[in-house]
């Protein structure tokens, strides 16, 4: 499920995170808040999926699920120079794959393209953060410092980090740099076969009749260590170029350590026999991967100003890491301004990547090999994705909810496909309200 929250939480920054604006007076008479007044974000999604490749069934089966979230940020400013921002976000999600950790719950035969109705078909994700943000008086230097908490039903995490940005060249320069480490927990919850979830204690292989290989004897060791550290370094630099011209370079360096498996994803070897309980066959092994994988991505981006109709913002992104994973990222968007209120913004985002080095579809691995995985995440693919959004703004917050002001409202789509069949939509929803 981490990969899900990893998709729906980049396609949020794709609609929302954009560039800002930098708002500077040629002449300080004096310090001006760095933050005028409270300001709160409302941010909701709700995302499908659907495909027959499905980890948790070893590379075939559905890979049906739907999921939605939400989110709210409140930005309080302290006083001129400090703002505490808090976030809270909750993501509840129904997953026919991985309703099939236990396929066995006797309401239907059990089948890899079925889903299941155990407890491992739906949870809920939740995250709440923290941080706050120092700006010196002529606004040259941001510091900022961030507390985080995520939990699911198989893992917890807890995070910290911190920014630097230095602003010079009149405010037309700006260099940065940030930092973040993750130290998350596992609950290890593995395929029903080889041990069960939380909710399959009552499972017992004797009592179900097993065809194909009826000796079906798996080599299966439980995993040992339940720990993964993550640490990550970043470094930016945006120049404006011209009165029409904006560009931005970023480098980040990412290191992993622990377990960076998925412990009830089923991996099946071809030089073992099958065996099957009713229509799902059972698992030789879970996933395997190395404790320990490096990630570097480099980007870009360009933003062009045609004229006060219509902007040009491109993006591109080259990754690349230890496991032989090497991707492109391209991105293009067109906001469209139809009235002072009223943007449009078509966008198109483009994206390929190699196979890791452990990836093999179903029944390709050997029991031989010292790791493996037949997660398509991690297969060799290529995607397109295309969306479309409106927002509306009201820079002087005419509309009112209460004491709050209406700033803006953010509405967007995105449709993603890969060659593998896999696709996927989201629709993204936000207003924005400032406190009078």
């Amino acid at each position: 499920m981490k990969q899900l929250v990893g998709i729906t939480i980049l396609m949020l920054l794709t609609t929302f995170g954009y560039a800002q604006e930098k708002n500077q007076n040629s002449i300080n008479v004096y310090k001006k808040r760095v933050l005028e007044s409270v300001e709160v974000d409302f941010v909701s999604s709700y995302y499908s999926q659907d495909g027959e490749n499905a980890a948790v069934s070893g590379g075939i089966g559905t890979e049906k699920l739907i999921d939605g979230a939400g989110s709210i940020v409140i930005s309080i400013p302290l006083n001129d120079d400090d703002i505490l921002t808090i976030d809270g976000s909750i993501s509840a999600y129904s997953s026919a794959s991985s309703s099939n950790i236990n396929p066995f719950d006797g309401k239907q035969p059990g089948d890899a393209y079925q889903a299941s109705s155990g407890a491992s078909s739906n949870d809920v994700w939740g995250n709440g953060a923290i941080s706050y943000s120092h700006s010196s008086d002529d606004r040259n230097n941001i510091w900022s410092a961030k507390l985080s908490v995520s939990a699911e039903f198989d893992y917890f995490s807890s995070g910290f980090g911190g920014s630097y940005a230095k602003l010079f060249n009149e405010k037309n320069t700006e260099l940065s740099i940030h930092a973040n480490v993750y130290i998350d927990t596992w609950f290890p919850v593995y395929p029903v076969e080889l041990g069960g979830g939380s909710d399959d204690n009552y499972f017992n292989i004797n009592y179900f009749t097993i065809t194909g290989n009826t000796n079906y004897n798996p080599s299966f060791t439980p995993i040992d260590k339940n720990g993964r550290n993550s640490y990550s370094l970043g470094f930016g630099f945006s120049q404006i170029l011209s009165k029409k011209l904006q560009g931005s370079l970023a480098l980040d360096f990412i290191k992993q350590q622990g377990l960076l498996s998925t412990p009830f994803q089923r991996v099946y070897f071809n030089d073992i026999a099958n065996s099957y309980i009713e229509n799902f066959q059972l698992a030789d092994d879970i996933e395997r991967l190395p404790h320990s994988r490096a990630k570097v991505a480099v980007g870009g981006r360009l933003n062009y100003y045609i004229n006060e109709i219509f902007v040009v913002r491109s993006y591109y992104r080259y990754y690349f890491d230890d496991w032989g994973i090497k991707s492109n990222t391209a991105n293009i968007e067109l906001p469209i301004k139809i009235t002072d209120k009223f943007t449009i913004y078509p966008s198109y985002r483009y994206y390929n990547q190699t196979a890791a080095d452990y990836f093999a579809p179903y029944e390709q691995h050997l029991s031989t090999d010292e790791f493996y995985t037949s997660d398509y995440d991690l297969s060799e693919y290529s995607a397109n994705q295309f969306g479309f959004g409106v927002t509306y703004t009201d820079i002087f917050t005419e509309k009112h909810i209460w004491k709050f002001g209406l700033k803006s409202i953010d509405l967007m789509y995105n449709n993603y496909r890969r060659d593998s069949g896999f696709k996927a939509g989201i629709i993204t929803a936000g207003c924005k309200f400032i406190l009078d």
